[in-house]
Parts: structure tokens; C-alpha cells; sequence
């Protein structure tokens, strides 16, 4: 009978929670947005590679949106060394 009772307070509490989340969601403070397959975009951050030159300092060459950018990071904190903009339309290859 405990068991029941337990089961039957878990539903009311995730029953409860669901109705105030769509009240949230209808009155317009709450949104949520759900994965679906094949309406992904493309990432903003992307990290292209990653080069440890210490076991504290590293090198990082980053893809934001059309800009690539390459940051050290070291205990004291991450500094950007370069910057460039990529042409539309083609992509920085590493070697």
C-alpha cells in the first residue's frame, strides 16, 4: 500500500509541474525549443585543433561564426594571439 501511495505522490507532483509549465509556456514566460532530426544549424564555436605545449599552456585555433581565431591558454588566463576573417565561401586548411 506504501508503494501506491508513493507512485501516486510522484505522478501528482510531475502531473502538477507539467500544468504549471504550460500555463508558463502559454502566457508566454517560458519557451522551449526541441532538437528534431536534419533542422540543426550549423555551429557558431567551432574548435579546429588543439595544441598542449605544456601540461598548463595550450593553443587553440577556434572557428567563430566566418572569423577564425588563435588563443593561448595558460594558468593566468586565455589571450588571443590572431585573427582573420575568412573569405566567403572557403575554409582554412591546416597542415
Amino acid at each position: 500500500m506504501e508503494s501506491i501511495q508513493q507512485a501516486l505522490s510522484v505522478v501528482v507532483v510531475l502531473g502538477l509541474l507539467g500544468g504549471v509549465l504550460w500555463w508558463l509556456r502559454r502566457k508566454g514566460m517560458a519557451q522551449f525549443a526541441f532538437k528534431t532530426p536534419g533542422g540543426s544549424r550549423r555551429r557558431s564555436i567551432q574548435v579546429i585543433e588543439r595544441t598542449t605545449l605544456t601540461p598548463h599552456h595550450s593553443l587553440h585555433l577556434v572557428r567563430v561564426a566566418d572569423r577564425t581565431v588563435l588563443i593561448a591558454a595558460s594558468p593566468s588566463g586565455c589571450s588571443i594571439l590572431e585573427g582573420f576573417t575568412e573569405p566567403a565561401n572557403e575554409r582554412v586548411e591546416i597542415r
